[in-house]
């Protein structure tokens, strides 16, 4: 959401729940400044619910999951309420979902979707409705198994088929109305925080006709298609109720940048291609309030690495109204292992929450997963206080030039270091640079809200080294620059010399558990990652 929403303070919704408020102007905000949310599914059941045809059964199983998810720190959930052309709400679009009873159209004996809205607004969580705009089945092509008040059944002309199931055609301008229709159906008479569609446009891979190639006219129609349908949803959403957000979840990959220079560096499937969801176009237009990319790989991964589309979605997103916030893919033994080190990287490049796939994994806590979070989001809140901080002295001191030599793993370097009140400065890229690669690399992310610097550790570093001239004798300024590892802040002392930072070598190696040595016959300076600080 966006950040000003998530400001709404608790008061509110105190005298909201004390007044049994239902006014669709009011859209509820989770008060934590971090947003934590999760997807729960429920195609095939797959996270809920688990009973069909049981009232209480179903109530009991969601409140249970909630309360759990809550005791994380999860502040939103993200339900898969049409995830088949069906409805989990009473809808006069849309057919009840045979997830709920086992029979399409069958009345569930309650609603479901207001039910589950008001018991995530009792946690202080927010609730996503989230649909999938285009699909009727997951597998099948036949019409009579679906209700008699399937929009699908009653409009055959609708339909497109591909790998033995049904889709709405997304070039149909009649079927374009029917989803801006059943999202605005949701939005007039639910008190939803947001409406939330996945990476499910065209089906994966759709052929195109003899002839044609992917950036094509009949592929850029398609996009067009996709475009027109995201356009009028979001254009609906704000004519009904400006505070209700709208979010889509494309493909972590929009295109690689040997398909286009302003893609990504990677080298793996594409959402302009194969799904034809233009997701940077959504952005630039303004017509999502955010975006969650599926980021569902692991830091390093050579095909789609994390962190090199952390950046790029992130730089997508700048000077843009869009909120960013990260599919986290949990569901991946690679991805749960590391949870913590991406959600500490996503902080330096100011991404605003994450999403997580999926809730099984949480609820199972697989490989750790969970107690990961736990732990991180609890630990995010810092607690009130009324002492001050500590005030930074501002002191200029002699900076002497350092004709040690300096070495890195044993291989010599040239850096500019100086000595301050008999202790070295370095720069930190040039740390940074010269232990890229090892099992000790870093990198180093500006914040210039804050002017802070973090350093992220495991993280190949993305900068180059300073300037190689010769250093010489000259004056140092205290530095106010805060540094964090990894997210939490670090108290060491550095200097501004020659409009750069320098940071005390052992201040540095400590932090970074790096082997820092004194050769007293060659005054030499060695820096040894294969070895922890001492």
């Amino acid at each position: 959401m966006k950040k000003w929403l998530r400001k709404i303070g608790a008061t509110m919704l105190s005298a909201f729940l004390l007044m049994g408020s239902t006014n669709l102007e009011t859209v509820y905000a989770a008060d934590s400044k971090d947003f934590c949310g999760v997807w729960i599914s429920t195609v095939y059941s797959a996270d809920y619910p688990s009973v069909q045809n049981n009232i209480e059964g179903q109530k009991t199983e969601f409140t249970q999951k909630l309360d759990k998810l809550k005791a994380l720190g999860v502040n939103a959930v993200v339900v898969q309420v049409r995830p088949k052309g069906d409805a989990f709400y009473e809808s006069e679009l849309n057919p009840w979902s045979a997830v709920l009873t086992g029979v399409q159209g069958k009345d569930p004996g309650y609603d479901p979707m207001e039910f589950m809205i008001e018991e995530a607004h009792k946690r202080g969580m927010e609730f996503h409705a989230w649909m999938n705009p285009y699909r009727i089945t997951t597998s099948g092509t036949d019409l009579a198994a679906l209700s008699s008040n399937n929009m699908a059944r009653q409009h055959p002309d609708w339909i497109i088929t591909y790998n033995g199931a049904m889709y709405y055609d997304p070039a149909n301008e009649q079927v374009k109305e029917y989803i801006r229709d059943t999202v605005g159906e949701v939005v007039k008479n639910y008190n939803v925080d947001a409406i939330h569609f996945d990476d499910y446009f065209y089906p994966s891979n759709y052929p195109l006709s003899e002839g044609e190639t992917r950036d094509g006219e009949e592929a850029d129609a398609r996009r067009e298609n996709v475009n027109d349908m995201v356009r009028m949803v979001s254009q609906e959403i704000k004519k009904i109720n400006p505070k209700v957000q709208f979010g889509i979840s494309p493909l972590g990959i929009w295109k690689n940048n040997s398909s286009d220079p302003s893609g990504s560096q990677t080298n793996g499937g594409e959402g302009y291609y194969s799904v034809y969801g233009d997701a940077k176009d959504w952005v630039e237009n303004g017509w999502v309030d955010y975006i969650v990319p599926q980021l569902y790989w692991e830091i390093g991964y050579s095909y789609a690495d994390y962190e090199t589309l952390v950046k790029w979605w992130s730089d997508l997103v700048k000077n843009t109204d869009v909120t960013l916030y990260i599919g986290q893919g949990i569901y991946k033994d690679v991805v749960a292992k590391e949870i913590t080190q991406q959600l500490k990287l996503n902080e330096g490049y100011q991404v605003d929450g994450s999403i997580f796939f999926s809730a099984r994994d949480l609820f199972d806590d697989r490989q750790g997963a969970a107690t990961a979070l736990k732990k991180y989001y609890n630990g995010a809140e810092t607690p009130e206080t009324n002492e001050p901080e500590t005030p930074i002295v501002i002191e200029k001191k002699k900076a002497f030039a350092t004709r040690s030599a300096i070495t890195v793993n044993a291989m010599p370097v040239s850096f500019e270091v100086y000595t301050i009140n008999d202790y070295t400065y370095f720069k930190l890229r040039d740390i940074a640079y010269s232990i890229n690669g090892t099992q000790k690399q870093f990198n180093t992310v500006w914040n210039e809200e804050d002017a802070s610097i973090n350093l992220l550790t495991g993280s190949s570093y993305s900068g180059t080294t300073g300037n190689s001239t010769t250093a010489e004798d000259t004056s140092a300024i205290t530095s106010t620059a805060k540094l964090y590892l990894d997210g939490e802040k670090q108290s060491v002392s550095a200097f501004t010399i020659n409009d750069y930072t320098y940071y005390k070598l052992r201040d540095i190696a400590k932090i970074l558990d790096i082997g820092v040595t004194w050769d007293e016959k060659t005054s030499t300076i060695g820096i040894d990652t294969t070895k922890g600080y001492e």
